[in-house]
């Protein structure tokens, strides 16, 4: 497998493309959204992994489309590679440092990816942090 030279990023910049994929998959009602930390493992090709799942491939190319014209438009970056986009079993965004992985649900099963970097942190996202409101006294 050839390598390739991953950009140097901040943990703030790295935050923020999280956050963003997060919502945008979110937005487009991705199911058992997952990130997975890879950086103290040293054969990762990325430090981060975001898996998700949708029941159609309507829903698959919702997400993939979403997670990209979001990324571009509140962080400006344009992703390194993308495939999938044939079959929609299985879509991939590949931002170097961060890869998106958007399945149908039995592909999810069948390719088991969790368990292929089991020693990740995993932290399910299935729900982001409300955000804090102001409210007006009367």
């Amino acid at each position: 497998m050839a390598t390739r030279e991953r950009k140097s990023s901040s943990l703030t910049r790295s935050s923020k493309i999280l956050k963003v994929i997060t919502k945008a998959i979110l937005d487009k009602k991705g199911e058992n959204v997952i990130s997975m930390d890879l950086r103290k493992i040293p054969e990762a090709s990325a430090d981060f992994f975001i898996i998700c799942e949708a029941s159609s491939s309507v829903q698959v190319k919702a997400i993939a489309d979403n997670v990209e014209y979001e990324v571009k438009k509140e962080c400006g970056e344009n992703p390194y590679h993308h495939e999938g986009h044939t079959a929609l079993q299985w879509v991939l965004v590949d931002y170097v440092n961060v890869v998106v992985h958007v399945f149908q649900t039995e592909t999810r099963k069948f390719y088991r990816l969790e368990e292929m970097w089991s020693d990740a942190v995993v932290n399910e996202l299935d729900d982001l942090p409300a955000k804090p409101r102001t409210v007006k006294k009367k």
